[in-house]
């Protein structure tokens, strides 16, 4: 019995061996082919895709602008002399016909003296002419002189009265330049610039304090309305249109927005920058804004065309040029060429190469190869902005923000 006892240990104890080396194999082969199946998952590489869209209706530029007021007068002097006293400074309101400065200008005044002493002078010799005519005129019936003599004293008459006319012009043309001694405003507005001091020396040149500074007396600016002043690129040509307004900020008031209302633009091109000259008003009521300032000037303006945008992530440089790497079907990788248009900051245009309903790989690794199989995945939310964000009106200079891929898209580099 104990024989028997210990023969059916040693069979027991060698099926148990048995069955645990089976249990090994069979797990371990197993183990195996699940470290396959996942080493092939693994071993396709993961992309995430995006899809190609349209422009915009509509596109903002932002282009800078100077601002000056609605009338701007610069005033320089018309008589040579001396500044006797100035009376408006910077910023000064002043009306129409207010007084700026007086100006002492005694050789002007001598001048004056003189041409009124000429007068007097002419008009005695046009009495005496005349009268010496009337005289002749009253012989003529005694035949007391000749005819020709008559007739020279009645022309001398008429000549004398000719001088005293052109004496009396002298007068009055000495006249209006007395009265420019007086500085006076030319129209209501705001003294923005004033050149001169008591004792500076003035011609028509301007203000001459030292042989090099020479400069107007003084400007008034009208700032009830203001121009601002853009060039505006060429394409943007055929929008410059009664009714076109901009978005304007000055560095002054950058919390502030104001509206600008066009006026007229240039009918022609400057050939060197291809801009046109582009004119709006500004309505300034409450003198904010100063002549002189810098603007930064917002034109939105509809946009016609048939063009896609793609993130510039999504671009691929290689031996052909630049392509991008399209899914087909079966989620293969396919490389096509495209024509970039305009770069907008993140995205750029594509005039050719592609369609709306294209697969493009976004951030494609440099490692895919042409035909290579792919594995489809969803981005985390904020990674794919072109596709969650729906088209807007958007500037010239489009600033979009790339934030760091998370690790699934990060896996496919």
């Amino acid at each position: 019995m104990k024989i028997l006892r210990g023969k059916g240990f040693v069979i027991f104890a060698i099926l148990f061996g048995l069955l645990y080396m089976g249990y090994r194999i069979y797990g371990h082969n197993s183990g195996a082919a699940a470290l396959s199946e996942e080493t092939l998952a693994d071993a396709v590489p993961i992309v995430a895709i995006i899809n190609p869209k349209p422009l915009p209706p509509t596109q903002t530029i932002t282009l800078p602008g100077n601002i000056q007021g609605w009338f701007e007068a610069p005033i320089y002097a018309q008589v040579s002399g001396y500044v006797k006293m100035w009376y408006t400074d910077f910023g000064a309101k002043v009306k129409k016909g207010d007084i700026l400065a007086k100006i002492n200008a005694p050789a002007l005044d001598a001048q004056y003296r003189q041409a009124k002493a000429d007068l007097a002078s002419e008009r005695a010799l046009y009495g005496l002419a005349k009268l010496t005519a009337k005289r002749y005129l009253a012989l003529r019936q005694k035949h007391s002189v000749s005819e020709q003599s008559i007739s020279v004293k009645v022309a001398e008459a008429n000549a004398q009265a000719a001088r005293v006319n052109a004496a009396e012009q002298n007068v009055r043309n000495f006249e209006a330049l007395i009265r420019f001694k007086t500085i006076v405003a030319p129209f209501d507005g705001v003294v923005i610039d004033r050149n001169i001091n008591v004792g500076d020396y003035v011609n028509k040149e301007g203000t001459i304090s030292s042989p090099t500074a020479i400069s107007n007396l003084f400007t008034v600016a009208d700032v009830s309305k203001v121009r601002l002043f853009i060039s505006v690129p060429e394409s943007f040509g055929a929008f410059l249109k009664p009714g076109l307004t901009a978005e304007v900020t000055v560095p002054q008031l950058p919390s502030r927005r104001f509206t600008a209302k066009f006026l007229t633009v240039a009918g022609g091109f400057n050939v060197s920058t291809r801009t046109a000259v582009t004119e709006f008003t500004l309505e300034n009521e409450d003198r904010a804004l100063w002549p002189g300032s810098y603007a930064k000037v917002s034109l939105t303006t509809p946009v016609h065309s048939d063009f896609l945008t793609i993130p510039t992530s999504a671009m691929v440089f290689q031996e052909n040029g630049t392509e991008v790497a399209v899914l087909t079907d079966e989620d293969r990788i396919h490389f096509k060429s495209i024509a970039v248009g305009k770069i907008l900051d993140a995205t750029v245009e594509v005039t050719e190469g592609i369609t709306s309903t294209d697969r493009i790989v976004n951030n494609p690794s440099a490692a895919l190869l042409e035909n290579e199989k792919v594995r489809i995945v969803t981005p985390a939310a904020g990674y794919d902005r072109l596709n969650t964000e729906g088209p807007a009106a958007t500037e010239v200079s489009v600033t979009m923000e790339n934030p760091a891929p998370t690790e699934a898209a990060a896996s496919t580099e």
